[in-house]
């Protein structure tokens, strides 16, 4: 399992810098920035401490879709206690989340939004999911750096090789049936513009990794008899 941490927009070099220093300290090592303030600065430098490396093999892009292109299944974090998706995961639970998709996801983003007003709608909606740090009180907030050594403390344990994430099965991978679903819907006229399809993908995104595999042989036969 290869897990990735994306910063939105960070306007803060000192929080991009700690954040760096949280992966490292976890083992962490893929960091993406989007639109970034100066992350190479001497401040950030300052705070990565001995994680300099990480802040400068960060991938820079322009937006969070580019960020995503390679990405299996993203979570959103967010501070808010309610949102339009499903059930937002509490970080501690997300470890075992993550391991009952089993080797249908292989590369799991965890993306951060800005300092002051966090990921905008469009954003979180690019994400399959949104988890959120159950707090004791509302105020004081965790800050951004202090968030991502949060989810890089409760994720480190399943921080598989590379080696082992390269063995999942693609065609059997939850991006693919994501594909799949999307072909058998547009076929029947229930494409994006409608509120069910929607609610199928966001229902997509609790199947665990049986149901997963089973639907793919559903609708591997549905688009060949569609193709007829």
């Amino acid at each position: 399992m290869k897990i990735t941490f994306i910063l939105v927009e960070p306007a803060v070099p000192e929080n991009v810098g700690a954040a760096a220093r949280a992966l490292k300290t976890m083992g962490f090592s893929d960091f993406r920035l989007v639109n970034p303030c100066d992350y190479l600065s001497v401040d950030a430098r300052k705070l990565a401490h001995a994680s300099n490396d990480i802040l400068e093999r960060a991938t820079v892009y322009r937006t969070l879709e580019e960020a995503l292109h390679d990405i299996d299944f993203a979570f959103a974090t967010s501070a808010r206690d309610r949102w339009v998706k499903l059930d937002i995961i509490d970080s501690h639970n997300l470890p075992q989340f993550i391991k009952e998709k089993g080797d249908t996801i292989s590369n799991v983003a965890i993306v951060f939004g800005r300092e002051e007003s966090g990921l905008t709608n469009h954003e979180i909606n690019l994400c399959h999911r949104v988890t959120t740090i159950p707090l004791k009180t509302k105020y004081p907030s965790l800050n951004l750096a202090q968030s991502v050594m949060v989810y890089a403390y409760i994720l480190s344990g399943i921080n598989l090789s590379k080696e082992e994430s390269a063995k999942a099965d693609k065609t059997q991978s939850f991006q693919a049936l994501t594909k799949k679903i999307d072909t058998v819907m547009r076929a029947i006229d229930l494409g994006p513009d409608k509120l069910i399809y929607g609610r199928l993908m966001e229902r997509l995104s609790e199947l665990g990794e049986q149901d997963i595999k089973l639907l793919h042989s559903i609708t591997t036969e549905l688009i060949q008899k569609l193709n007829r």
